[in-house]
């Protein structure tokens, strides 16, 4: 394995290896099974590479301030600690998730917003750990994260540099082997976000500051092109909000992208992979014919 690139399952993620493309599925499955299996469905169909889902404990995530707040969801106006319970999947029905994404050969794993989710996503053994952009500055939560020994992959939307290092800090970028164990994600925690607030070179500073460490894109804008651009700069691995329908009911729909967007963002990514090259300067056969029939031959002139 290359020392600058992280082993998940049969992909690697980092310098030289395809783009790694991670479907976020969250919460838009509103607490329903069926619509989350679409969804994983769909994200595999596309070409993804992985599904992610959100895990947290309720009474521990929501500031008890807002408990009793009622609010509008699928189940009626109700407390919004009922609705953040309901729309937590149970140790069952991530087992059901293993088994389908097992099934279907796709990678799933679940950002974890709290501790005790940490631990109850271990019986699954995720290929690696997803810390949202609102857990970089919970030190705890990500040194729990890496203490499982998995590779950890952390958002960065919503913080200041001094922030991200001090995460990074705490992390650690590589085991004592010296290869890397943690992936880094430019991110804007706006949903959706506009486009002149996406800051896309973020991607090149992160690049220079952390050589070594994969550096990805986890957007939230309402289009596909500043997610192909991502790639073009040299993103390692790309994550993307997707939706059944973004008109659905949630926080997260609207900046979503519907699953014929994401199979059209896949198959454009890989086509910018392969329009890369190695920056090396060569004559390819396709051209050896307009050369000849195109080119004007002068002799030298004494």
């Amino acid at each position: 394995m290359s020392e600058k690139m992280i082993n998940i399952g049969n992909r690697g993620i980092g310098e030289g290896c395809p783009v790694y493309v991670i479907a976020e599925i969250g919460i838009n499955h509103n607490g329903s099974m069926d619509l989350a299996k679409q969804l994983i469905r769909g994200a595999k169909e596309a070409g993804a590479d992985a599904v992610k889902f959100q895990k947290r404990t309720p009474e521990l995530c929501v500031p008890k301030d807002q408990w009793n707040q009622e609010r509008d969801t699928p189940w009626g106006r109700i407390r919004y600690i009922e609705y953040r319970r309901l729309v937590e999947f149970n140790a069952e029905q991530y087992a059901e998730i293993d088994a389908y994404c097992r099934s279907l050969d796709i990678d799933w794993t679940a950002s974890c917003w709290d501790e005790p989710s940490i631990d109850f996503m271990e019986q699954f053994a995720p290929p690696f750990y997803k810390m949202a952009s609102a857990s970089l500055t919970d030190l705890p939560l990500l040194r729990k994260a890496r203490s499982t020994g998995r590779p950890v992959m952390i958002s960065t939307g919503m913080s200041t540099m001094e922030e991200i290092i001090a995460a990074v800090e705490a992390l650690g970028t590589h085991d004592e082997r010296g290869r890397p164990t943690l992936m880094i994600a430019h991110s804007t925690s706006t949903y959706p976000c506009r486009v002149e607030e996406l800051n896309l070179r973020m991607i090149d500073t992160l690049r220079r500051s952390y050589p070594g460490v994969p550096i990805g894109y986890s957007g939230h804008e309402t289009g596909l092109a500043p997610s192909m651009a991502a790639v073009a700069m040299g993103a390692s691995f790309l994550e993307r909000h997707v939706t059944l329908d973004r008109a659905m009911w949630g926080t997260d729909q609207a900046a979503s992208v519907e699953l014929i967007g994401l199979e059209r963002l896949i198959r454009d990514v890989r086509d910018i992979e392969r329009s890369l090259g190695d920056g090396i300067k060569r004559v390819y056969d396709s051209e050896l014919g307009s050369r000849r029939k195109l080119r004007r031959v002068c002799s030298a002139v004494s």
